[in-house]
């Protein structure tokens, strides 16, 4: 069944209706609430200004995992945690999800045997949802597994295997996950304020960001699931609260698959600034990432500073043998995660946990912040019980540790670029029968097809150019350049389909290149 944005409309159009929840947020925060109230039978509304994963969401390291540096931290419960949410989401969403190899090079000899008794430890605490064991290997294995690896000084390598996924594919299944569990989400849609009697909070008023209309809904509860901009619902609610974060930014550089060079991903421990970095295979590139720099203020379309930039290509130069230069990067994106704001002026900004941490206003409002991808489910969880309890809704066991996800497929053919539609890849094949051109690539350096942007807009509510380039293919990310080759292409096709002219199509021709140029570094 088509997801028309016309046949979600009509599910709002009452405003008598109740909600049980209403959520603000789009992000793998809100979607994991809808989906986990949607299946509990509670009567759920989910709120995006933008599109689904615009945010951090669709911005991460690709990594499904229990967190190496958490247990080095001492953090066990939270490995703990992330480890079993982990091999849930490997259960459920087996499509979106793989077990990766990971290896870390070792240029000291009792680096092997820390890592190795640490990973030991890691691969303990996974238990029965172990994805393998960890175990050192020699040099020569090293080099045959990562022929790009730098060899000077080599002594050994550690080989561990954690968890690797499609952030924004899996937001886009949680979407339409919770829409079959009778959950009702709209992006596009932005919460422009709250409702209240006897000071409590009874609703939010809402903005169609595509028509302009205004909608007032009445809810039993309100989440507050919006990530680095948590403090702008929490403004509405009380003016003078203080502020709760300060985002800081994380880049990512894309290059051709051959800088890595290998199936497996290269760990680095510890970088320069003290930092995790990370050099992945995915989606046939390159990915390597991160950073970690503090802002003084946020915007939903985060750019990657030259300082960043300097420093990835710095770090992977003392890794490679292939050294990676400016001019090979093929996409650089940037996305944020939250720090836990200075409450005094001695203080410093520090990360929020990677615990997540609900709060629950005077008014009611239910506010979810911190964690990460890998215990969305989790969070999602907790955030629903506090619900229960906050608008005395009756308690529902939740289902979520079980129930698969939209698109579910046990075996996965990792090569093939269909994998990440799962159980529909089939449909989205299919619909060259529709129309023999939809067959074509979109553009010769990415495997994309005209049927893609079809389904998108069909059946995933994709409503815009980047919606498509961005997040329900990921161009984009993988090579800026041939994405903005395929805006025009796009475009024609989306019109068509939306029932769109000319001026919405040059509009979104021009729109898309505006953002895309930030991720082509010149």
């Amino acid at each position: 069944m088509e997801n028309s944005r016309e046949q979600l409309v009509k599910q709002i159009e009452d405003p008598s209706v109740v909600w049980d929840l209403i959520i603000a947020g789009g992000g793998a925060t809100g979607l994991g609430v809808a989906v986990d109230a949607a299946s509990r039978g509670f009567k759920t509304l989910l709120l995006e200004q933008s599109d689904f994963a615009k945010g951090t969401s669709s911005r991460s390291t690709k990594l499904v995992h229990g967190g190496v540096r958490y247990l080095a931290q001492g953090n066990i419960g939270l490995v703990i945690e992330a480890l079993r949410e982990r091999g849930i989401l490997m259960d459920n969403a087996p499509h979106l999800v793989r077990n990766e190899r990971f290896i870390i090079p070792n240029y000291s000899w009792w680096s092997g045997i820390f890592y190795s008794i640490g990973l030991s430890v890691y691969d303990l605490l996974a238990g029965k949802r172990s994805f393998g064991r960890s175990r050192l290997i020699s040099r020569n294995e090293v080099v045959r597994r990562i022929p790009n690896i730098r060899q000077d000084g080599l002594k050994s390598g550690v080989l561990y295997h954690d968890g690797q996924f499609d952030d924004a594919r899996l937001a886009i299944s949680l979407a339409l996950t919770a829409l079959e569990q009778g959950g009702t989400l709209l992006n596009y849609f932005r919460v422009s304020g709250l409702t209240k009697a006897e000071n409590k909070i009874n609703g939010v008023i809402a903005t169609d960001m595509e028509t302009g209309l205004k909608y007032t809904f009445k809810a039993r509860t309100v989440i507050n699931a919006t990530g680095v901009f948590v403090d702008e619902l929490l403004n509405m609610d009380e003016p003078e609260a203080r502020l709760m974060v300060q985002p800081s930014q994380g880049i990512h550089l894309v290059f051709d698959k051959s800088f890595l060079g290998s199936h497996d991903a290269l760990m680095i421990p510890r970088t320069a600034d003290g930092r995790v970095l990370f050099a992945i295979p995915w989606h046939d590139r390159t990915l390597v990432g991160t950073t970690d720099t503090p802002l003084e203020s946020h915007q939903l379309e985060p750019k990657a500073l030259e300082e960043e930039v300097g420093f990835i290509l710095e770090s992977a130069a003392a890794y490679l043998t292939r050294i990676p230069t400016r001019k090979d990067v093929l996409s650089v994106f940037a996305g944020l995660r939250p720090l836990a704001a200075p409450q005094n002026d001695k203080q410093k900004t520090k990360e929020i946990s990677r615990s997540h941490k609900l709060i629950v206003s005077d008014s009611g409002l239910i506010t979810i912040t911190g964690g990460k991808w890998t215990t969305y489910r989790r969070m999602a969880e907790d955030t629903v019980n506090q619900a229960i309890r906050t608008g005395e809704l009756p308690y529902r066991i939740t289902k979520t540790k079980t129930l698969s996800l939209h698109g579910f497929k046990d075996s996965v053919e990792w090569t093939d670029p269909f994998f990440v539609y799962g159980s529909d890849a089939i449909a989205v094949k299919a619909l060259t029968k529709e129309n023999p051109a939809w067959k074509e690539i979109l553009d010769p350096r990415l495997p994309y097809i005209a049927a893609e942007v079809v389904w998108a807009t069909r059946f995933e509510m994709a409503r815009t150019v980047e919606d498509i380039l961005a997040r329900r293919t990921r161009a984009l990310f993988l090579d800026a350049r041939a994405a903005m080759a395929m805006a025009a292409p796009v475009a024609r096709l989306m019109a068509v389909e939306l029932q769109k002219d000319n001026e919405w199509e040059m509009e979104q021709i021009v729109s898309f290149l505006n953002v895309a140029k930030y991720y082509i570094l010149n």
